[in-house]
């Protein structure tokens, strides 16, 4: 498994990761989310042990990464963004190349079953550079199973490819996360939705928010939009409910109303039962609005950028002076 505590990690005066904690349980695909520069290489690089931390801690696979650096490389696999290969060799013979450099012992039958594994033990004898861009990322996923580690982690492995190889991606990394601790970054959102038990969204240096996919889309949905569908006009519906002090605003959508509530600790949808009756009007659909990945992404990392653009306050003496 990974955790992390208080991980911080600076170059120069820039705060690239700010204090993170989070942790990726074996046996699950953990997914790592954040717009360009919220932290995520810097974080997969510490991990890995080719980045030290300027503080906190974190242990891979029972291990500091920091302290035990040789040990955490012995039980992790790393698949970067742009997979390092020698082209000119073919999958099998770098595969048999990386063995060796990991003291791997049976290279050849080692290296030929990780081709099985990624299905890719027809091309064993193709010269790298003969291989589309998808069969050169199994190559690189092959190389980082080579020495049957316990813990997987693969920055943005499907980038690039058509949609054919991502399908086919997608479930190869479900299925090592049957078997392995994965952490997985990535800035398709819905993939990240089909494919990880949990995920980490990370924006700024900062973890904003962690956990299953479902429990964010609960937590998100509770202060989220509500849909509403009257027997009545919209035009007639939309001021009554705008009325209401529990809505900030209500517009038509399609053959219903959607309602943003007043507050997230506000749940609109008894104000506006009771209004639609008093009405006289049949109340024919209320209910909360399917949130999605995409839409818990953008609601975070926007408040999380807003509240560190926002202007300091001024403290008291300030304020005196």
């Amino acid at each position: 498994m990974i955790e992390v505590h208080d991980l911080v990690k600076h170059y120069g005066s820039t705060i690239a990761v700010k204090g993170i904690s989070f942790t990726a349980q074996p046996g699950q695909v953990t997914g790592f989310l954040g717009p360009n520069g919220a932290g995520k290489t810097t974080t997969m690089r510490i991990l890995t042990g080719f980045l030290p931390p300027t503080g906190g801690q974190a242990i891979v696979a029972g291990y500091d990464v920091f302290e035990q650096s040789m040990e955490v490389r012995k039980r992790v696999g790393y698949l970067p963004e742009s997979v390092p290969l020698y082209r000119d060799m073919t999958a099998l013979g770098y595969l048999m190349y990386m063995a060796e450099i990991r003291g791997v012992a049976n290279r050849k039958q080692k290296a030929q079953e990780v081709l099985e594994r990624v299905q890719l033990g027809k091309r064993a004898h193709s010269r790298i550079r003969t291989l589309s861009k998808g069969m050169r990322q199994r190559v690189g996923l092959a190389q980082a199973l080579l020495h049957d580690p316990q813990v997987l982690i693969l920055d943005e492995p499907t980038i690039g490819l058509d949609p054919i190889q991502v399908l086919e991606l997608r479930d190869l990394i479900r299925e090592l996360g049957r078997s392995h601790t994965v952490l997985f970054s990535t800035h398709i959102l819905s993939e990240a939705e089909q494919i990880c038990n949990s995920v980490v969204i990370l924006n700024q240096g900062n973890v904003v928010a962690q956990g299953a996919p479902s429990e964010l889309r609960s937590t998100l949905e509770r202060g989220g939009r509500v849909m509403v569908r009257v027997s009545a006009p919209s035009d007639a519906v939309l001021p009554i409910i705008q009325g209401l002090p529990e809505v900030a605003r209500a517009e038509v959508s399609a053959e219903s109303i959607v309602v943003l509530p007043a507050n997230l600790e506000t749940d609109p949808r008894p104000a506006i039962a009771r209004a639609v009756i008093e009405k006289g009007w049949d109340l024919i659909e209320l209910r909360p609005l399917a949130v999605n990945l995409e839409e818990i992404f953008l609601e975070l990392t926007q408040q999380e950028s807003a509240a560190e653009e926002a202007p300091a306050q001024p403290t008291e003496n300030e304020v005196a002076s």
